[in-house]
């Protein structure tokens, strides 16, 4: 049997293969995806143990021997990535940082996948007036710029990382409402919805047991990519002073600290360590969305 059989044979989904195998062994093939994953993964256990990983106090201030803040030193064996204006182990910030991003991601995500799949759902099965209420309440949202719309309602609110938390959630969730309705048309015209429906079942029955579970896939892929969507929301208000307020740390506020002219020309460490964990992050997600996508969509995936 020669190379590309034995490819074939391999990718040939098996009788009694489950679903989760065969997205698995779809995803795998993406290498990029994999290698996200692994980066997240050490992100967020970075993140999680962030206390026991920190050599430093994130709010602790360093002085030097003439009383005065230790602020703007260089990297050193006792700080790797120097000290902030006011003498705090940037290292150490960034550490804990990582924990205020990645959660303001996560909880943002929960948010908007919530309200979306309710609304959503709700619209996609019943049509009619309902329909067009959702729909044209999503149309509204989604005419406005995020970004404008998001620092809008955070000025108002004040600038808090739970406020931040569930503005970016409560501005998303259009599009996840419009992946499920979307779906949702689809499914509910099938013949097993049909036939639930000639049983004599519920309409919350056929939506969470028989209409949902078919079309959480692409809820799924876009929750994956919209973590990165909300880091760089919440770096960017945080980073407008709109977000995370000091001394809590999140990447978006270093930015901002580090925003003069005097740290941008002389003192890269300050700005180039919670630029690059943004990036990496992002990608990171980018990449595990990509992969799941190729993954879960058989149209999509690589040959």
């Amino acid at each position: 049997m020669d190379r590309a059989a034995k490819d074939a044979a391999q990718e040939k989904p098996a009788l009694g293969d489950s679903m989760l195998r065969q997205v698995w062994r779809q995803f795998r093939r993406h290498k990029m995806a994999l290698v996200g994953s692994c980066v997240l993964a050490v992100l967020v256990l970075i993140a999680i143990f962030a206390p026991y990983i920190a050599p430093h106090n994130p709010y602790r201030t360093f002085t030097r021997e003439d009383g005065s803040y230790a602020a703007w030193e260089r990297p050193s064996a006792k700080h790797p990535l120097g000290t902030d204006d006011v003498g705090r182990d940037v290292l150490s910030r960034l550490i804990h940082a990582g924990r205020v991003s990645l959660s303001v991601g996560l909880v943002a995500v929960l948010v908007a996948i919530a309200i979306g799949v309710v609304l959503g759902s709700t619209a996609g099965f019943f049509g009619g007036w309902v329909d067009n209420v959702i729909m044209r309440i999503t149309d509204t949202i989604m005419c406005f710029p995020v970004l404008f719309l998001v620092l809008i309602v955070a000025t108002m609110l004040g600038p808090s990382i739970y406020n931040v938390m569930i503005i970016i959630g409560c501005v998303y969730w259009t599009r996840a409402a419009r992946l499920v309705r979307a779906e949702f048309l689809r499914l509910r015209e099938m013949e097993f919805t049909e036939a639930s429906r000639a049983s004599g079942a519920s309409s919350n029955r056929i939506i969470w047991l028989h209409l949902l579970p078919n079309a959480i896939s692409p809820v799924v892929v876009f929750g994956t990519l919209f973590i990165g969507q909300a880091i760089l929301i919440e770096a960017s208000l945080s980073f407008l002073g709109a977000g995370v307020q000091p001394p809590a740390a999140s990447w978006g506020n270093m930015l901002h600290a580090a925003s003069g002219y005097r740290v941008l020309s002389q003192m890269p460490w300050l700005w180039l360590p919670p630029g690059f964990a943004i990036m990496i992050t992002v990608l990171s997600v980018n990449f595990i969305g990509d992969g799941l996508r190729e993954a879960i969509d058989p149209h999509q995936r690589i040959q």
